[in-house]
């Protein structure tokens, strides 16, 4: 288990400078299996590291696709898979760890198509007059793949960790898409109000 200040969705890339012992640890013994994937959950309160922080209880898979080694470092890029839940934490020795439950994969559905566009104009209109440091370009490419767009532009909205984990936390493709118009509308008042 990684966890990680910010939240990670199905479909979407996430690259990680590791440098932590513990960590090195993990993405040794990664490269070793022919599947290689961890979990990723947002913290949502305290400090990683060191412990005492809150881990969320719903997280993404991210799978392993490139390593590249530097001094002292490792520079990874994984994509996100399928979600869980937590069912326990296990002892963080020698790195976090924990018993989890995969969550039934979110199934697409073609009525869903105009949703889809809408929330795409909007994230897309959003990210254009989005502060300087937003995470993603507002001409970022999307998937074919309707449901992975639907993660995708789930990711490109530029919201705060909580909205994300909200986001994360979705039971039907229809509810993933209202929520990020939601949201993202929400967020781009707010922007236009400072």
């Amino acid at each position: 288990m990684f966890p990680l200040g910010s939240v990670h969705f199905p479909y979407t890339p996430l690259a990680l400078r590791v440098f932590e012992p513990r960590y090195l640890t993990m993405i040794g013994q990664l490269l070793d299996e022919d599947d290689p994937e961890f979990g990723v959950v947002l913290i949502e309160r305290g400090h990683e590291v060191g412990g005492g922080d809150r881990r969320s209880t719903v997280g993404t898979m991210a799978r392993l696709v490139s390593v590249a080694a530097g001094a002292e470092v490792l520079q990874t890029v994984s994509v996100g898979a399928g979600r869980f839940t937590v069912d326990q934490w296990q002892d963080d020795e020698p790195y976090p760890r924990a018993e989890v439950t995969p969550l039934p994969g979110l199934v697409w559905n073609d009525a869903l198509t105009p949703l889809r566009i809408e929330a795409e104009a909007i994230v897309r209109r959003t990210l254009s007059r989005a502060p300087e440091e937003a995470r993603w370009d507002a001409d970022t490419e999307l998937s074919d793949d309707p449901l992975a767009a639907a993660w995708q532009l789930a990711a490109m909205a530029p919201l705060g960790e909580y909205d994300r984990y909200t986001l994360l936390r979705s039971t039907t493709v229809g509810a993933l898409l209202r929520e990020v118009i939601d949201l993202t509308l929400e967020a781009e008042i707010l922007w236009s109000a400072e």
